[in-house]
């Protein structure tokens, strides 16, 4: 399998920040990170549950890597986000694309989790943490502006979304 991650992030800011610390926690275990689909070994999508609008645009999505998935057998793709918490038995079970299912609070097992899809399983992990925070974690800059960048000052969702 290719050591390439694709990843796309839907919704908030605070989404954007948790895929940059993916990319931090992919990377050590010797993923880079790709902006062309096609040559991924992985594909993850980081996604928000709040509002419909974003799910359907997501499930739409899914089906359209369909056919990256006929194309090549060892692709693996994780749903990873509130909508993997979330909606955690229909993603594994509606047209059998998504290998990976890892909620906000897990994202340190994407190694492991991707480690046990590799082996034909599918892996899930959607526990919750109060503890949580990946402050130890030095998120890897997908936009590279230079200027701007996202500082957490909280974990998970208000519903605020505007």
């Amino acid at each position: 399998m290719s050591k390439k991650v694709y990843i796309e992030t839907y919704g908030c800011q605070m989404n954007v920040a948790d895929s940059e610390v993916v990319i931090s926690i992919l990377s050590k275990c010797g993923y880079t990170a790709t902006t062309e689909i096609g040559e991924a070994g992985l594909i993850l999508i980081n996604t928000c549950s709040i509002r419909d609008n974003a799910e359907q645009r997501i499930w739409g999505r899914l089906k359209d890597m369909g056919h990256l998935k006929k194309r090549n057998k060892d692709l693996k793709i994780g749903v990873i986000g509130c909508m993997a918490e979330r909606l955690k038995e229909k993603l594994l079970e509606t047209e059998k694309l998504v290998d990976i299912v890892v909620g906000p609070d897990a994202y340190r097992e994407l190694p492991v989790l991707i480690s046990e899809a590799e082996s034909g399983h599918k892996a899930v992990n959607v526990l919750l943490s109060r503890e949580e925070t990946y402050a130890d974690i030095s998120p890897v800059r997908m936009d590279k502006n230079g200027v701007s960048s996202f500082v957490s000052i909280m974990r998970g969702c208000n519903n605020m979304c505007a």
